[in-house]
């Protein structure tokens, strides 16, 4: 699983001019899923999300959780996140989990990170366009292999 998290001031999703969803303060996530993700590694990931302190405190340190701060989280299903572009100059998403794979992970992932944070979504597998302000700017990448 890959995540890449922006702090962000505000962030929203729109769908065919539609706005879908919107945040304030907090963090706008692109999620992606390959084949060998599981409900656990999910549960990892959102445990280091929630406890991530990437928020500026009084003294302007990168010290605070966005439950510290009271934020909430846009998150969006991103399978680019697992492009490959090794060969030649079009990448190859054969890394990335197929949809019926990645799509219930990406329910189960909102749904467990809801018990922690406020969280909106876009629609997975819509062609959505998000816009956002990144706060710093701050932006994290997170992959499970690494954790």
């Amino acid at each position: 699983m890959r995540a890449v998290i922006q702090l962000v001031k505000n962030a929203s999703c729109t769908i065919d001019g539609e706005l879908v969803s919107s945040i304030e303060k907090g963090y706008c996530i692109l999620v992606g899923f390959n084949e060998q993700d599981s409900k656990e590694i999910v549960d990892k990931m959102i445990a280091k999300i929630v406890k991530l302190r990437i928020f500026m405190d009084e003294n302007e340190k990168m010290n605070l959780s966005i439950q510290d701060v009271g934020g909430s989280v846009l998150s969006i299903s991103q399978f680019t996140l697992y492009a490959n572009c090794k060969k030649g100059n079009r990448p190859s998403f054969i890394e990335a989990a197929k949809p019926s794979i990645s799509s219930p992970l990406y329910d189960y992932f909102n749904e467990a990170l809801s018990k922690f944070v406020p969280v909106q979504t876009g629609v997975f597998g819509a062609d959505m366009k998000i816009d956002l302000c990144n706060d710093g700017p701050i932006t994290i990448v997170l992959d499970s292999e690494n954790l």
